[in-house]
């Protein structure tokens, strides 16, 4: 019995797995504006002793742009550009979402990090054993 069904396209795999990464964060930031406390120091402009700038926002912003350009990317890109921009993407982000877990969270953060951390290995790894495909 199949549980999984794959058609091999490593693009399709890779652009899909961006889109649940970029799922998993936007909830978990609407999440944790669910909470009293974190909603209060969002709407005062201070959070964990971070002052909410536009400057900050501009920032964060380039940062959530990588894995949402990634879905388009990871389908559109020639094999080798797209094989080292996933590995280096996928570096890149799960390196962010780790750090940030060390400087602690919530619950459900510590649940969608774990989610995240664990798609972002998984792009890294399918991008590493990722072998061009020749023509027969």
């Amino acid at each position: 019995m199949k549980v999984f069904e794959w058609d091999g396209n490593r693009k399709n795999l890779l652009s899909l797995l961006w889109i649940y990464l970029t799922v998993n964060y936007i909830y978990c930031d609407v999440f944790t504006l669910h909470l009293s406390k974190y909603l209060e120091a969002f709407l005062s402009g201070t959070v964990g002793g971070m002052e909410i700038t536009e400057e900050f926002l501009l920032i964060f912003a380039g940062i959530m742009q990588i894995p949402m350009i990634m879905i388009v990317l990871s389908r559109t890109l020639k094999f080798k550009v797209n094989k080292y921009l996933n590995i280096v993407t996928g570096i890149i982000t799960t390196s962010i979402q780790a750090f940030t877990v060390t400087m602690g969270g919530t619950p459900h953060y510590m649940f969608f990090s774990f989610f995240e951390i664990c798609t972002g290995l998984l792009i890294i790894y399918l991008a590493v054993t990722w072998k061009e495909e020749t023509a027969p």
